[in-house]
């Protein structure tokens, strides 16, 4: 039983050590794929792609930026950066230089955001993101604000963003409580808040003591939110 016992314990020793092997050389093997990304930045792309091969890697050319730094034609940006380590058959973003900008910014302000489009088109240039803002005196869906300003130089990237003016949302208001007014009255009042009367409905002969119409239900209710310039319909007695 003793010996038993000892081969056991030798066995399970042994197991042991042959995991401990396994993991350990499963570490180096994960080690030894992995490379330092070369500098790519001011190759050309045949030379990047060249440089990235000797080193194990792939190149993704994902798109093109101006750089006043860069010559066009030449790397300006990379994705991982040199010196960071990665698996073999890693593919490295880079981007290329246009070189200078040779397209001045043009001045989209006051065109509509479909004209300003266009504009950019023509010129080699890209619409970038474009937000809407309310503004009281700007015409609906005319550009109101650039970036980058008319006229600038060394742009990093060949897009152009745009504010673009919409109407302004109106505020809202409370509906005043016009119950018990006479008719002349309340529509005065409604005139005055910027409301509209739309509709007037006669009920049960019910008069004031000086024999006008008095308003007996209103629609909206009031309290109700609603906005200038909506129509309000009285019902009045007679």
């Amino acid at each position: 039983m003793r010996a038993f016992f000892k081969y056991l314990v030798l066995a399970m020793i042994l197991l042991a050590v042959a995991m401990m092997s396994a993991l350990t050389a499963m570490r180096f093997a994960i080690h030894g794929r992995e490379v330092a990304v070369p500098r790519l930045v001011g190759a050309t792309p045949a030379e990047a792609d060249k440089i990235a091969a000797e080193h194990g890697l792939g190149v993704l050319h994902a798109s093109k930026f101006y750089s006043s730094e860069v010559p066009a034609g030449r790397v300006v940006s990379q994705s991982p950066q040199a010196g960071q380590k990665v698996r073999r058959g890693w593919r490295v973003r880079v981007a290329e230089s246009l070189g200078p900008q040779r397209v001045d910014v043009p001045n989209l302000i006051g065109q509509s955001a479909r004209a300003a489009e266009l504009n950019l088109r023509q010129r080699g240039l890209e619409l970038g993101a474009t937000a809407t803002v309310p503004i009281r005196d700007a015409e609906a869906d005319s550009v109101v604000a650039q970036s980058p300003v008319p006229k600038a130089q060394g742009v990093a990237s060949p897009k152009i963003d745009l504010l673009v003016a919409r109407p302004e949302e109106p505020k809202a208001m409370v509906m005043p409580d016009l119950h018990g007014m006479r008719l002349a009255d309340a529509s005065v009042a409604l005139t005055d808040a910027g409301l509209k009367l739309s509709n007037v409905v006669t009920a049960s002969a019910v008069q004031d003591a000086t024999g006008d119409p008095v308003i007996t239900k209103q629609f909206p209710a009031p309290g109700h939110k609603v906005t200038p310039g909506a129509a309000v319909t009285l019902e009045v007695a007679r």
